[in-house]
């Protein structure tokens, strides 16, 4: 459907050890979106938004934010094809 898209996002800062995966799920899950939200070795969080564009945008611009806590540095965003994850889980 052209109004659901998947975009990766790369989320760098103090955003490990902050509640920040669980925070994302519970943002995405009210959004109706589906995905992941996993630590990195290097310190970052992928996240992984699908659904409708505007609730993966919302999203894209709520990670910036992240919970209290959290110090986010830069977000690196990317559209990705792929098949739709049926739901959104952390790792």
């Amino acid at each position: 459907m052209k109004d659901k898209c998947c975009v990766k996002a790369l989320v760098t800062g103090k955003v490990q050890g902050v509640w920040y995966r669980g925070a994302t799920q519970e943002q995405a899950l009210k959004a109706g979106i589906t995905g992941h939200a996993i630590n990195l070795p290097d310190g970052r969080v992928e996240v992984l938004m699908c659904g409708r564009r505007d609730a993966v945008r919302d999203l894209g611009e709520w990670l910036w934010k992240g919970p209290p806590g959290a110090q986010v540095t830069h977000v690196e965003l990317e559209v990705v094809e792929m098949h739709e994850p049926d739901d959104f889980h952390i790792g």
